[in-house]
């Protein structure tokens, strides 16, 4: 299964994600998505899962999400210090026992596993800005396996 991971594209779509996403057979976006209509576009290549970030406004989405993708269980959540969660995403990962933890909100790339579980940030996928590289990543998934791919813009 090939999961397409996106966050922070902050009202702009990168014309390139729709290339990029092709043939994925889901997508997670964590948070800062800007309009729905950007959740409309990436639903047209597959089915998708977001949540709310911290500078979305008047988008019904909820802050955190939690999916099971080809026998792994994801919890998206925009704002996630790997090092210290909050104690909202301690609570979450006691709960559901995550195999991966999706977030965004650095816009910095990021995959590490702690205690077992990987932490995953995609990077930044807005608009240009500054010299601020921009990615999104595709996570291919199998039984007993998984292998990330980042994907500059």
């Amino acid at each position: 299964m090939k999961i397409g991971i996106l966050s922070d594209t902050h009202n702009y779509l990168d014309p390139k994600i729709r290339t990029v996403f092709q043939g994925v057979d889901h997508i997670l976006h964590a948070g800062d998505v800007g309009m729905p209509w950007i959740l409309l576009e990436l639903g047209s290549i597959a089915p998708v899962t977001a949540v709310l970030g911290n500078t979305d406004h008047g988008i019904a989405l909820r802050e955190t999400e939690v999916c099971e993708l080809d026998g792994q269980t994801f919890l998206v959540h925009h704002i996630v210090n790997p090092s210290a969660p909050s104690e909202n995403v301690r609570n979450h990962v006691r709960r559901v026992r995550p195999d991966v933890i999706v977030f965004g909100h650095t816009h910095k790339a990021f995959e590490q596993s702690i205690a077992g579980t990987l932490f995953f940030n995609p990077g930044y996928a807005g608009k240009p800005r500054f010299a601020d590289p921009r990615s999104v990543a595709i996570l291919h998934c199998g039984p007993g396996e998984m292998a990330s791919e980042f994907i500059p813009l």
